[in-house]
């Protein structure tokens, strides 16, 4: 069965973060996730694999559907609940139906990382434009990095929060890369890149 399919992202996320958990808030159009939730992204390909895995990690266990999608390439979800065994479960469940473990998935790469101190007005109004969250501040520091397989932005996204005093001004994970944008002040900013950098890096995986 999985002599074609591609699990190009496997990331459990242990406890969602306050202002991470916020944010998925208000782009999910699944489960709403609240704070201190564990979640689970699995991004694979081909994408319609998507509506098959969602209904069995449904059905064997208690853990909720946040996000079913399915674009040009690949597909994402993901699945949370207040019991991380049940989250944990889901994936095991939708493993062990394609007869693959969590090593055979890609290895995130970052893309590029770009840190912007003092954020001209005009940038930070273009960027408040299309922004889901926090306002960017003129003045802030910006940091915006970008990974593949794009889901993983999720997991960099909530570890570097919980690292650092930062505000997520954005976070984007479906297609071939994933992206955050977050504010604060040059010392967190570059706390917050360090603990995103880190998380990325301590994930196994084939070579994408």
């Amino acid at each position: 069965m999985a002599e074609n399919f591609s699990l190009r992202c496997y990331c459990f996320l242990d406890r969602m973060q306050a202002q991470y958990a916020a944010f998925i808030g208000t782009v999910t159009q699944g489960d709403l996730p609240t704070e201190g939730m564990a979640s689970l992204y699995i991004e694979m390909a081909p994408g319609n694999e998507v509506f098959r895995m969602v209904d069995i990690a449904v059905k064997a266990t208690e853990a909720r559907p946040g996000a079913q999608i399915v674009e040009r390439e690949f597909g994402m979800f993901e699945v949370h609940s207040t019991n991380q065994a049940a989250v944990l479960e889901a994936g095991a469940v939708v493993l062990d139906r394609l007869g693959l473990k969590v090593q055979d998935r890609i290895r995130p790469q970052i893309a590029s990382t770009q840190i912007i101190t003092r954020i001209d007005p005009y940038q930070a109004q273009l960027l408040n434009r299309f922004r889901r969250g926090s306002m960017l501040v003129p003045g802030e520091t910006l940091l915006v990095l970008e990974c593949a397989p794009a889901a993983y932005i999720n997991f960099a996204c909530n570890e570097a929060e919980k690292k650092a005093s930062i505000n997520i001004i954005h976070v984007t994970s479906v297609g071939r890369f994933g992206r955050m944008w977050l504010s604060g002040t040059e010392s967190e900013i570059n706390s917050a890149c360090d603990a995103a950098t880190r998380a990325l890096e301590s994930l196994d995986g084939i070579n994408g």
